[in-house]
């Protein structure tokens, strides 16, 4: 008799955005369906993704200027799953985001990590200034929008500390960026300024004795809108591509690194929320002293900016947790090999093995891929695993799928912890007989292989793989962990 394969199967997952600014949650459902016919091969898709709760935004718990509340964010989750109806054990994907200058706080690491332990058995991803502004893109409609058009569209998302730039044509990215340029650069407390962030001390030092400004001085400066109109200048010169040095202070990171030229712009964050106006009071909206409201003003009447068009954001504050909470997560293939009771995994560096479809010489370059892969990552033999992605994979029949099973449990042999769970990553339909063939010949029994397909990954992100589901899928969150300082 057959077994009955559920066709059909819903999923939560929840998004946590910690900004520089502002902290906001969102609870999501994802449909999986079996969009394959009964006699093909399973290809679970996400079918529909439904916003089920938005929190209010919050105004991110400090202990100092340097240290996040990491308690008082908690209970402020747990107020909010509370709210939602939810417990954390109900989540199962989703993503929980450290953005702008929150990412540089001394515990910004220790917080995304006790929040993974503490909001549920969920995947966790922490931005860097690049896929920040990948994720935001995905929330404010930027990417949809690109994949409808064919246009280049860059979305540039501004909140309370920097501003990320990420270009994409036709659904593909084209390239990132990431400015010092945000509202709470300069804070006032009174008609006085109560701090100026180090990017802006810079630039103000560039700018000699004629534009001096320090803590204490009035707010009504002249200087300050010459500093924000500055700022949507330098905006618009990143986007053409041609920075100045005098607008270094400003850039955080590489340069701008796409090549096509922007057909249209878009503005989420908060902003953008400054400039569009779509929350309304009631939401519980934080407001600040700072100068965001000014720096909206200067992007609204920039000449240099007013050559794109401009469009309406779908989202403006809440383009990042949208995106953390519906954009992050990817599902694998349904022919998979995965013991259940090692997963999750969280936080899996990924080293790629190109066969370059010959599998001879692949298996040949196996060993050295190995070696290479645990001088990057693990290279004190401590025991850090990491997963190998392998991918330009010719033809197999089954002695190629055996030979394969034998190079890769040969190379592994290095690893100075056998019984960690031996993770590989393939882009083709490969995973199941491939991981069945490698537990098969694996002399260390008591070893897990989790081998996953139709996963696309490059090489130095890391991965989280979920649960293993009813649909006989994993939720598969890819990544690029950066604390940066």
């Amino acid at each position: 008799m057959k077994r009955f394969e559920p066709q059909k199967e819903d999923i939560l997952s929840a998004g946590i955005d910690i900004g520089t600014s502002t902290t906001k949650i969102v609870i999501s459902k994802f449909s999986l369906m079996n969009m394959a016919g009964g006699m093909h091969m399973p290809r679970i898709e996400i079918i529909n993704k439904e916003i089920l709760y938005r929190s209010p935004i919050y105004r991110t718990p400090l202990l100092s200027t340097t240290t996040i509340d990491i308690k008082a964010v908690e209970t402020l989750v747990m107020k909010e799953y509370e709210l939602a109806g939810i417990e954390p054990n109900d989540i199962q994907t989703g993503a929980v985001i450290i953005t702008g200058e929150t990412a540089t706080k001394q515990n910004a690491q220790e917080m995304v990590h006790y929040l993974s332990d503490h909001a549920g058995e969920f995947l966790v991803a922490t931005a860097g200034p690049d896929l920040e502004g990948i994720i935001a893109a995905k929330g404010s409609g930027a990417y949809e929008y690109s994949k409808k058009t064919g246009k280049v569209i860059a979305n540039i998302d501004i909140g309370g500390g920097t501003a990320n730039v990420a270009v994409y044509k036709s659904g593909k990215l084209c390239g990132t960026c990431t400015l010092h340029t945000g509202g709470r650069l300069i804070e006032f407390e009174g008609n006085q300024i109560k701090s100026i962030s180090s990017p802006i001390k810079k630039l103000i030092q560039q700018w000699g004795s004629t534009a001096a400004l320090k803590e204490g001085d009035s707010r009504d400066l002249i200087v300050i809108q010459k500093l924000t109109d500055f700022m949507a200048a330098v905006i618009a010169r990143m986007l053409n591509r041609n920075l100045l040095e005098s607008d270094q202070p400003l850039l955080l990171g590489h340069e701008p690194n796409w090549q096509e030229d922007i057909d249209a712009i878009m503005f989420s964050g908060g902003i953008s929320e400054c400039i569009y106006k779509y929350e309304s009071v009631s939401t519980g909206t934080a407001q600040y002293d700072d100068i965001g409201e000014m720096l909206a003003a200067s992007l609204r009447e920039s000449q240099e900016l007013s050559s794109w068009q401009w469009l309406k954001p779908v989202e403006t504050v809440r383009a990042t947790v949208l995106g953390a909470g519906t954009q992050t997560t990817e599902i694998s293939g349904a022919t998979i090999h995965a013991e259940s009771h090692d997963l999750p995994l969280r936080n899996l560096p990924v080293y790629q093995i190109r066969l370059g479809y010959d599998l001879e010489d692949g298996i040949k370059s196996m060993p050295e891929a190995v070696q290479n892969a645990m001088d990057i990552y693990d290279s004190q033999r401590e025991g850090q695993n990491f997963a190998l992605y392998v991918t330009e994979i010719p033809y197999l029949g089954f002695r190629d799928v055996q030979a394969l099973a034998t190079a890769i449990l040969h190379a592994m042999q290095i690893k100075p912890n056998k019984q960690q769970p031996l993770v590989i990553v393939l882009e083709s339909d490969h995973a199941k007989v491939l991981g069945q063939t490698i537990k098969v010949q694996n002399p260390a029994q008591s070893q897990s292989i989790i081998c996953i397909d139709q996963i696309q990954v490059e090489h130095g992100d890391y991965i989280d793989i979920g649960h293993l589901l009813q649909t006989s899928v994993v939720p598969v969150v890819i990544k690029t962990l950066t604390f940066h300082h």
